[in-house]
Order: structure tokens, then sequence, then C-alpha cells
């Protein structure tokens, strides 16, 4: 790597981290955003990171539903930057996506957004330029929408957010970024310390009887988190985009990245409540709540009592013929893989999986475990060959299991596709027309006929919310409005956007380095022409 062509890592003369802090905002209010350079410590480094307001992560905004506030963002950060208000249905002007909705956000210049809110639940706010570098580097932060309807979510006695994430340090320092473009473009950048709410540990009280909820939003790069709360009882209510169909008791929520959920805990014994990451090979411990003797609140006694939201349900019952109908659009998810597979075949005695070397065949075939094309035993690289990988059938990748393969990726030798079925165009190149008022069948198909399967987060801008139909054509029995969506390797995922928000939007997956390697389009929307009048 070329140390000209990497990021500071200089912590010299930088200010110290500062806590994250609640800003609370009405109709009207303006809030000033500066970003900038901090230098903060995990475990035994000192780190150089980048901050909203000097805090990682930046200020959590609490705001009434319906409101418009203002926010100045002052850029005094290491790269160019916007700011991506994720999964809010705003003015298509201020989404922040740079060149086509916004100039980038100069060093040392400033853009003010005028933002709207007309969803309750949870949202979030990050970079669009960058988005592998600057993201990872600290910048996010969590947006809480209040609903206006008072008996929207279940009753509780106080609320927390809690940001997940991961951070990849070694020797002291955030593994380098290239100024020239990303890397860890195949796999995405996995992390080797578990950040919540950008510390190492989260360290919470509660009182027995109290009734907590957790706003939950996944802002790593690539990895997926499996929250559970071990030592009391949780409740799913929400999703991206406000309260699920049903409340349902769970033992886990699943978040890919940028997916969000709200989920609401009942510390029903004092002791030690542990908040952890459970995948298929470990637990990671997140921290946890001391929860002390005493009566707690008035929260408890509605805890047992599981809700129905009559819109939603109203909605299921109408989108019948949509499950039943052709989709109007077919988006394929496709790799090429020239690092790996670039060259001439070479024939050898033997081959092997980059991502399962235990899988080995005497002639060129594919990886029944991950669906990746075998290569030559010799071309293996030695770290890849001594890894090891694991088999959960599950479609997800929950670690990096070919790192140095991983590390040496970028957009020239890994290339992510999106193909539109029906005209066979790529990636930018995709032209999608829709009208305000539209209900528009997307059919999501993740190949296994791919260099690289794997799974990939789906997210669309502020167009409109969506609704998961079906997966592997079976139907979803439990609906939220999404803004994104989980889509397994080698699966099929039906969602029904309702269009309802005019401008140019972005669709991308949501693994940054995926979306810096071009696996992104924008689609326009029209505004329904106004009946002409006799």
């Amino acid at each position: 790597m070329d140390s000209h062509d990497v990021f500071s890592t200089e912590t010299a003369g930088l200010a110290d981290v500062a806590p994250t802090g609640l800003v609370r905002l009405h109709d009207g209010d303006l809030l000033e955003l500066g970003i900038g350079a901090v230098r903060k410590r995990i475990d035994d480094a000192e780190l150089r990171m980048l901050a909203y307001n000097g805090s990682i992560p930046g200020p959590t905004l609490h705001v009434d539903q319906d409101s418009e506030i203002t926010v100045q963002v002052r850029n005094d950060g290491d790269v160019e930057t916007t700011v991506h208000w994720h999964g809010l249905r705003l003015e298509n002007r201020y989404d922040g996506v740079p060149h086509e909705t916004q100039k980038p956000i100069q060093i040392g210049g400033s853009f003010t957004y005028k933002l709207q809110f007309p969803d309750p639940g949870l949202y979030w706010y990050h970079p669009h330029m960058r988005e592998d570098f600057a993201q990872e580097m600290g910048l996010y932060g969590a947006i809480v929408v209040k609903p206006s309807d008072s008996s929207y979510w279940p009753a509780v006695d106080r609320q927390l957010t809690l940001t997940v994430d991961d951070l990849l340090v070694e020797d002291g320092h955030i593994a380098p970024f290239n100024r020239s473009g990303p890397t860890f473009t195949a796999m995405g950048r996995f992390g080797n310390v578990m950040l919540i709410n950008g510390e190492t540990q989260f360290s919470g009280q509660a009182v027995q009887g109290e009734v907590v909820r957790l706003y939950l939003v996944n802002t790593a790069n690539t990895r997926i988190f499996n929250v559970a709360v071990r030592g009391a009882r949780a409740k799913l209510v929400g999703g991206d985009s406000g309260r699920y169909e049903r409340e349902t008791f769970i033992e886990a929520v699943l978040l890919a990245p940028s997916e969000r959920a709200v989920v609401d805990v009942l510390f029903d014994a004092p002791g030690e409540v542990r908040l952890e990451n459970r995948t298929p090979d470990r637990v990671y411990d997140l921290g946890g709540f001391t929860v002390t003797a005493g009566e707690g609140g008035v929260a408890a006694a509605s805890f047992d009592t599981l809700r129905t939201d009559p819109d939603l349900t109203a909605v299921h019952q109408s989108i019948g013929p949509d499950l039943d109908r052709k989709p109007d659009k077919v988006l394929a998810f496709l790799s090429q893989m020239p690092l790996l597979y670039g060259g001439d075949d070479v024939l050898a005695s033997s081959y092997a999986c980059p991502m399962h070397p235990d899988v080995t065949a005497t002639e060129p075939s594919k990886c029944p475990q991950c669906g990746m094309k075998l290569v030559p035993s010799t071309a293996m690289p030695q770290e890849a060959a001594a890894h090891g990988g694991h088999d959960h059938g599950d479609g997800l990748e929950w670690e990096d299991l070919m790192p140095e393969i991983n590390r040496a990726s970028d957009p020239g030798n890994m290339i992510w596709q999106l193909v539109d079925r029906e005209t066979g165009d790529e990636n930018g190149a995709i032209t999608w027309a829709f009208t305000v008022g539209d209900r528009v069948k997307i059919r999501l198909v993740n190949e296994m006929d791919s260099d690289h399967p794997m799974h990939h987060p789906f997210h669309i801008h502020g167009a409109g919310r969506f609704l998961i139909l079906s997966r592997d054509d079976e139907p979803e029995t439990n609906l939220v409005w999404k803004d994104t969506v989980l889509v397994r390797a080698g699966e099929t995922v039906d969602i029904l956007l309702d269009v309802s928000n005019p401008g140019l939007w972005m669709a991308h997956c949501h693994i940054a380095e995926h979306t810096e390697s071009g696996m992104m389009f924008s689609f326009n929307v029209a505004r329904r022409p106004e009946p002409v009048s006799s």
C-alpha cells in the first residue's frame, strides 16, 4: 500500500471524543452539525476517528412526527462528504446523494438540509461519499421520531438508543484506507473490535419490573448482528419504519447493515442482563445492565399484551393479488471476481474452495457450501488455506472467511453487479421510472451462479417504503414497512414498493464496500399529473 495514498492516522493535536448527547428538536428548530477528526481510545489503541459534533455516535436526534427541522452541516473532516438521512421520506434535494441531489460538501465547506419526518420510528444519518471510510471512522448517528399518536407504541418506562458496529484495528491504528478507493470489497471490511454506542462494552442500570425500549440500529460496514438480551424478556414491536403488524416475543433479532429494530425489554428479576451478538459459531458479549431489586414502573402491567396494528392488517389483506402477479421488475445480484478467476484455466491435480478450504475436488467444480468456484490448490493463499470455513446453510457470511483475499480485493478485481433482468442493464445504467402512487413489485434474485455468492442488504432511498411480500415463494407472515431488506445468497425476495415521493432516488447494497464498488443505481419518480377539470 502506497503510504501517500492512505488517509492519516495521526492523533496529535486532536480533541478527545465527547460523549454522545441527546438533542430534542421541535418543528422549525435549527441544528448545527459539525464533522471533524477526534482522538478516541479503544482498549490500548489511541485512534484517529471522525465525529459528528465531537461524538461517536453523533448526537441522537429526538424529533416529532410531521415536524420539519433545518440542519446546517459543516465539513472539517478528512474527505469531502454529504449526509444521507437514512429511511426518511424527505424532499429529494436533501437526500444527500453526491452529484445527483447535491454537490459534495468540500473540506471547509457547508450545506443546509431541511428534514421532514412523516413516519414514526427509528432512522439514522451517515455519509454517502466514501462511505466505506467515513462511516467506519465514526460518522453515524440515530434519529428517533416520536409518533403523533400517543398510543402508537406500547407503554414503556424509558427508552435507549443503541448502535451496533465493528472496527478493524491493527498495530494500534484503524486499518488503513486508500484515498484512491475502497479495499476489502469482496466481503466488506469486517472488524475485530465490536462496538455498541461507540464503546466496546455497554453499561446500564435498570430496576426490577422496569420496561425499557431499545432502539437498535446496525451501523457496521458489512457485519450482520444477531442481537439478544440474555436474562430478561424481549418483545419485538418495530422495524425500519414503524411498528410491526403483530408484536412478538423474541430470543434475538437479526440486523443487517442499516436495518433497525425496536425492542421492548422487561427486566423481571434482579441480577445481570447481558446484551449479546449471537452467531452460529460464537457469542460476542456487548455489555449489559445491572438490575437492582425494586418495584420498577407502570409499563410491566401491559408487557404481556401483544398488540396488532390495524393499518398493517388492512394492508396485509389487500396485497393478496400482489403475491400472485408477475413482478414489475426483476433485479439480479451478481459478481465477477478476476482476483481469483481472472487468469487462464489451469489444470491441476486438486482444487479447493477459497472460503471453505476443506472442500476439495480432483476436477473443476463449485463449492456445495457457498457456491464459489474451486481454484487450483496451488493458487490458494496460505492464510486462506489455514483459516478454514463454516457451513451453516443460511446464505449468510457471519465472519470474513478469506481475509487475505478480501484485503487484496478492490473495484478492479472484484466486480459487484445489480442487473435488470428485462434489459440487461447493470448498476448505474439501469433506468427505472415510476410515478407517485405506483405499487411496484420488485423481485430480488441473489444468484448462486456468481463468482462470489453472498448476502446483500438492499436499500431503497426515500422514494417510498416497501413491504416484504415473500421469500422463496413463502409469503411474509408479519409485515413491517422497510427501506432495507437482507437477501441471502441464493434467495429470491419479492417486495412491494409504495411509491410516494417524486425525485431521483438511489437503490444499492448497503455493504459500504459494495456501494463504493458501484453496486447501485438511481431511478426517477414523477409527480402524478393533476386531473384535468372539465
